[in-house]
């Protein structure tokens, strides 16, 4: 089957914006608006919402621009530390970059950045020399003295005042970061604090896509958020601040709810209004349930994200990145929706081929040329399987000559393009030739091509085969696919299936005995 349209972006990017203003409205001198997910990429909110605009947050903001204006967190200790995105697999402080690069693209410029819980790091020092040296203002924020308890010292020149208040001019001043963590509530409500102590009314909402608290504690889009934040321990729960003030039914998550005593204690001090938010729901302006058109789809979609999330959570713990707490959550998730990893379609079909790979080892040809043959001597033998955008599954494995993965994205191709799968795209010399530049001259251990390589040698030989030019068209038609590999994949492969935009999964298996990979 065909990937399903399940959430409607124009009637989305409406109320959104409507929602926005309203508040607005209520706080009629400014509003600083606690931006948290992904701003620009939002590929997991496109994975369990089918439909959903990766960048519909970045059109929003399109539409607020005469009013809004942008800050950008980031805290000293993920650049210190050299925190990575593993959906990009660059550090936060090269994120930071990217996303005001990247923001520039569509129009929209940042107008701080904000350096939270600085303490004189090194490279936090470092990055902030470098920003500014490029021409962006910076602003440092220390720990806020007295936070959590003290509300005196919170609330005080001591506290919020100790920091530089960042210059803004716009109603709206979106505050966003690199991910969980990067001081954004903190900085709003600095900059509450500092407006107010010069008399302009100014107030702090939040604006954040899961949990969806319009759909069901329960609901699989909501379990997928759980399963997203497996290393933050976040859990989903009914607002009880928001059942208790209104008798409705809304769905938060357990830190919002935590602090939302203490936020809603320090807003009260500094703006002298009670009752402004009765709950972290009324806080929040999310409008992404009302956007939802079909249900069914979203569920499907949200399944098949906690097995994504699980699989990762797997081979993070096989390599040492993750706890076996975590794993056990990740566990408890699959057990609650009643799947397992057998329930992503990919999986079995990708199992399959590396027991097609290894009982076919002794009959393959010595040339092992044929694109997903088996290598007789492979240490492991590894499958791979493609989802195309119809829902048929492509499969490919490893050889002496192409890596299961590499194998699986030319037989995609190939399939899109309609060439037949006994045609060779790379011509046998072509990849022996490059292989023997990888083991013969660059002495590296494996001479077979990875994801990257080849995509570079189809480049080369699309210039003289019609056939192999054919395929690269068909190239982008598979963003948004899902593969499944059984094995952790090699830098080489994690990196070409990210840049093409393919949803990995892997087995947490090593495809290796050797314990350092290339």
């Amino acid at each position: 089957m065909g990937r399903a349209k399940a959430f409607d972006n124009e009637k989305y990017l409406r109320e959104q914006a409507a929602f926005i203003r309203e508040r607005m409205k209520r706080f009629d001198s400014r509003l600083y608006l606690e931006f948290g997910g992904k701003l620009l990429n939002d590929f997991h909110a496109s994975r369990v919402l089918p439909g959903y605009d990766p960048n519909v947050k970045i059109r929003l903001l399109k539409e607020l621009e005469h009013d809004a204006e942008l800050v950008l967190c980031i805290h000293a200790g993920a650049i210190e530390h050299r925190k990575i995105r593993a959906d990009y697999g660059i550090t936060y402080d090269a994120d930071a970059m990217k996303l005001i690069d990247d923001l520039g693209e569509w129009g929209l410029s940042v107008s701080a950045v904000v350096i939270t819980r600085w303490e004189e790091q090194a490279q936090a020092r470092a990055f902030k020399t470098k920003l500014e040296n490029r021409g962006i203002r910076v602003y440092a924020h220390r720990p806020t003295k007295g936070y959590p308890t003290d509300f005196d010292a919170i609330v005080s020149a001591e506290g919020y005042g100790a920091n530089p208040r960042i210059e803004t001019s716009k109603p709206l001043v979106v505050v966003t970061g690199p991910g969980p963590g990067s001081g954004k509530m903190a900085t709003c409500l600095s900059q509450v604090w500092h407006d107010h102590a010069l008399g302009t009314r100014a107030m702090y909402a939040k604006f954040e896509t899961f949990p969806i608290w319009s759909l069901p504690q329960k609901h699989p889009v909501n379990i997928a958020y759980e399963a997203a934040t497996l290393d933050l321990k976040d859990f989903n729960l009914i607002d009880p601040f928001h059942l208790e003030a209104t008798g409705e039914v809304a769905v938060n998550y357990n830190r919002d709810v935590e602090s939302f005593p203490i936020l809603k204690a320090i807003l009260e001090r500094i703006t002298g209004e009670a009752g402004a938010y009765r709950s972290p729901t009324e806080m929040g302006v999310n409008r992404a349930g009302f956007a939802i058109v079909d249900d069914e789809a979203c569920r499907e979609a949200a399944r098949q994200e906690v097995v994504r999330r699980y699989l990762r959570c797997a081979c993070e713990f096989m390599m040492g990145m993750a706890e076996r707490d975590t794993l056990n959550r990740a566990d408890r998730l699959l057990k609650e929706l009643g799947i397992s990893p057998e329930s992503r379609p990919v999986v079995p079909a990708a199992r399959q081929a590396a027991i097609s790979a290894e009982a076919e080892a002794d009959a393959e040809k010595a040339d092992g040329g044929a694109e997903g043959g088996a290598e007789s001597k492979a240490a492991v033998y590894c499958g791979a399987a493609l989802e195309l955008p119809d829902g048929s599954i492509i499969t490919g494995k490893n050889s002496r000559l192409l890596h299961a993965a590499t194998a699986a994205v030319i037989n995609g191709a190939k399939a899109l393009a309609g060439i037949p799968g006994g045609i060779h795209l790379l011509s046998p010399i072509v990849i022996e030739s490059i292989a023997h530049l990888k083991h013969d001259v660059l002495k590296g251990r494996s001479a077979s091509l990875d994801v990257d390589e080849a995509l570079i040698a189809l480049a080369i030989s699309a210039a003289l085969n019609p056939a192999v030019q054919a395929c690269l068209d068909r190239i982008p038609a598979l963003r948004g696919c899902q593969m499944h590999l059984t094995h952790i994949p090699t830098p080489g492969d994690e990196a070409g299936l990210r840049r093409l935009g393919i949803n990995l999964t892997s087995d947490p298996v090593f495809a290796s005995k050797r314990l350092f990979v290339e």
